[in-house]
């Protein structure tokens, strides 16, 4: 009696009486080998020139389709913007390494059955793929690595690649409260205001600013800046102020001195009068502002910071 093979990975069956003498060689050829490759086979499958590729099976002998693990390269796109894998039409899984480059972010890979329903395997994802006796394909779902019934999805640094979190999970700050609550340590958000603890410290770091002709600042930076002056300057109006915004800028004289600062119009000071810098080498002073509106800076200058 003939040979016969195996429903699944289509292993040989010997038959009765059948290869004398030589049972030894198809058993290694036609069974063991074959399980190694069913059980361990990591095999390369190139994609990009036809539409379809199809993994032809052999039975009792070796061949793509048998292999446990799957990785596809190649290129999608162009000519061809879906590409599907066709693997025979036995139930079986796969582990698929999806290598394969794409033209643009529409392009498919799936893999199918002659008759069965596919499946579209992600770019750059390691999944895996069982097809059942009905021939259909089916991937790793959400539900399947633990994310519950949630879409898949994900986790990178935009909005839309983040994972569900619950309402107890969340943490922010609140626009308004009605009950004090503490954010961490001595950080207090009081119903109609912010209180620090006597522990703790707030403080604004200083921004240096580049010395140029025309200073400019971008007050969306902070609140305190440093300038070291190098020539005779303007101090040009901040970008991004807002009403109630207050700082300070520290503006020092570089290792030759006697550098003058003009100001931007929207610099008010006190007594309609602009004032003047210190002039000695290395000199530091100070000018402290508060945005009336976003045009109209008040601002005092304190000269000659030293002991």
């Amino acid at each position: 009696m003939a040979s016969t093979y195996t429903s699944r990975i289509r292993l040989t069956k010997q038959g009765d009486g059948d290869n004398p003498n030589s049972w030894g060689t198809v058993l290694n050829n036609g069974v063991t080998s074959l399980v190694d490759d069913a059980l361990a086979a990591y095999t390369t499958v190139t994609l990009g020139a036809n539409a379809t590729v199809t993994l032809s099976a052999v039975d009792g002998g070796a061949d793509v389709p048998r292999s446990a693990f799957l990785e596809t390269n190649g290129t999608v796109g162009g000519a061809h913007t879906t590409i599907t894998m066709i693997v025979p039409n036995h139930s079986k899984g796969y582990v698929i390494n999806n290598q394969t480059t794409y033209t643009e972010t529409t392009n498919v890979v799936k893999i199918k059955t002659a008759p069965g329903s596919g499946f579209t395997i992600p770019q750059g994802a390691v999944t895996q793929v069982i097809i059942d006796t009905d021939g259909s394909v089916w991937g790793t779902n959400a539900a399947g690595l633990g994310f519950g019934t949630a879409a898949d999805r994900d986790v990178g640094v935009c909005a839309t690649n983040i994972a569900d979190v619950s309402l107890g999970d969340l943490r922010y700050v609140r626009t308004s409260v009605t009950v004090n609550t503490t954010v961490r340590g001595d950080f207090v958000v009081e119903a109609g205001s912010l209180k620090i603890g006597t522990s703790a410290r707030a403080y604004n770091p200083i921004t240096t600013l580049t010395d140029a002709a025309s200073i400019t600042s971008d007050f969306s930076k902070g609140n305190n800046f440093l300038v070291t002056i190098g020539g005779n300057r303007t101090l040009a109006a901040p970008t991004n102020a807002v009403a109630g915004q207050s700082g300070s800028i520290y503006i020092i004289q570089d290792g030759t001195g006697s550098r003058t600062l003009a100001y931007n119009t929207v610099w008010q000071f006190v007594s309609a009068t602009v004032p003047t810098l210190s002039t000695g080498v290395n000199d530091v002073d100070m000018l402290i502002y508060m945005a009336r509106s976003a045009t109209t800076i008040d601002a005092v200058v304190l000269k000659n910071f030293d002991r």
